[in-house]
């Protein structure tokens, strides 16, 4: 079947956005201690770069519930890629330019997390939207491409840096862009279908008017927060806070933590048929708490990282399990409630690692106590969950009263 027509491809290229995603949320947090170094940045300007890009990520979200019906997907999702290409080539260039490298770095993190958050947006909901029997699986699926994208670019860096010299960081970023212009130029190839059809939504203020809305909008909060809060800072607990080598850090901290996330939102996706989602979305939040106290409350540095790496399989259940039950209890909630959603997972995606940065600075640079603290984010989904089995049946009735 051709490309214009095939849904197949439609999948394929949001999957890679995704890939694209990974590089914008993972490939800088590799580069913290170097900046660190290089350019006399301190903790807290290291945290503000990870709250930035979320915030910008957060910013987007907001907005597009203006304009995306009205722009389409299409032109939304290519705009994405381009503008995601255009960062990673300035963050290879503008801090060698500038005469304040922090300003560039700056720069190129709102540039790519413009990208970042239109993706986020746009590329769930084109995938619900997509022809298939199964939406559970697809979404997992789908969201397991994130996990892979972030393997690739911790496993390609590493690469990179063994054989160039860390030095040399800014080439990769260059090379990294690569990916985005490709997959923009794919997106105006393939069928891309809406959720609803114009009119048929449900409109902002009825949205925001259901106690099911907020209460979705506190898992997914608790979701990002939960998973980024590990996440960008493994790395750096790895090699700082743990004393191990830069190289075995990235490998057995981020690039772990995505491994066993994508394997999860795998398994996910196979039991999607055997297991309710709300029961796998229990376990996983139990096993999420177990791993931040193993790895922030344990002596041994092996214990500590296998922590780090178990929190990426009990997270990897959350957002795009969040996603499902939003879309399930609420089918008219179109590009709007997806919009909202990202933009309250990147509120905890901003929040969580930002958090944890103030924390451990204040304890004098100490990354096990900030990273103690994130358990909260876990516990609060466990909490969400048990309402959400609660309200979920009243979403219907309530939105029929609210519509009215």
């Amino acid at each position: 079947m051709s490309i214009r027509t095939n849904f197949k491809h439609t999948t394929i290229a949001c999957y890679i956005g995704y890939i694209t995603q990974a590089i914008a949320g993972s490939f800088l947090p590799l580069l913290f201690v170097t900046i660190q170094q290089d350019y006399h940045v301190s903790l807290s300007q290291i945290s503000f770069l990870v709250m930035l890009n979320f915030g910008v990520q957060l910013l987007v979200d907001l907005i597009s519930t203006k304009f995306l019906d009205f722009i389409g997907y299409r032109i939304a999702i290519v705009a994405a890629h381009i503008f995601a290409a255009v960062g990673f080539l300035a963050l290879g260039i503008l801090p060698k330019l500038l005469l304040h490298p922090f300003s560039g770095i700056c720069i190129t993190v709102i540039l790519y997390a413009v990208g970042g958050g239109l993706i986020e947006v746009l590329v769930s909901p084109i995938v619900e939207a997509c022809p298939n029997d199964r939406k559970t699986a697809a979404m997992s699926i789908l969201h397991s491409f994130y996990c892979w994208g972030c393997v690739l670019v911790i496993l390609l860096s590493t690469l990179f840096f063994t054989l160039f010299g860390m030095e040399n960081w800014w080439i990769l970023s260059i090379l990294w862009a690569m990916i985005p212009l490709f997959n923009a130029a794919y997106f105006s190839k393939v069928p891309i279908r809406t959720l609803v059809e114009d009119g048929e939504g449900m409109s902002l203020g009825t949205l925001i008017r259901m106690k099911l809305f907020w209460l979705f909008v506190l898992l997914m909060l608790c979701a990002g927060a939960a998973e980024q809060a590990m996440s960008q800072w493994a790395s750096a607990f790895a090699e700082s806070g743990l004393q191990v080598s830069k190289t075995a850090g990235d490998l057995a901290g981020p690039c772990g933590f995505a491994v066993l996330m994508g394997i999860s939102r795998v398994l996910q996706a196979k039991l999607s048929k055997k297991i309710p989602l709300t029961v796998y979305l229990y376990i996983s939040d139990a096993l999420c708490v177990g791993s931040y106290l193993l790895a922030t409350l344990l002596p041994n540095a092996i214990l500590s990282l296998c922590g780090c790496i178990l929190c990426g399989f009990s997270v990897g259940a959350m957002w795009p399990g969040t996603f499902r039950l939003a879309s399930e209890s609420c089918p008219k909630g179109g590009t709007a409630l997806f919009a909202l959603l990202a933009l309250a997972g990147d509120c905890g995606c901003s929040s969580g690692p930002m958090m944890v940065g103030i924390i451990s600075e204040a304890f004098g640079n100490h990354l096990k106590i900030g990273l103690f603290v994130a358990v909260l984010f876990p516990l609060l989904f466990l909490v969400g969950i048990y309402f959400c089995r609660k309200w979920r049946n009243s979403c219907e009735s309530e939105t029929t009263r609210i519509g009215s």
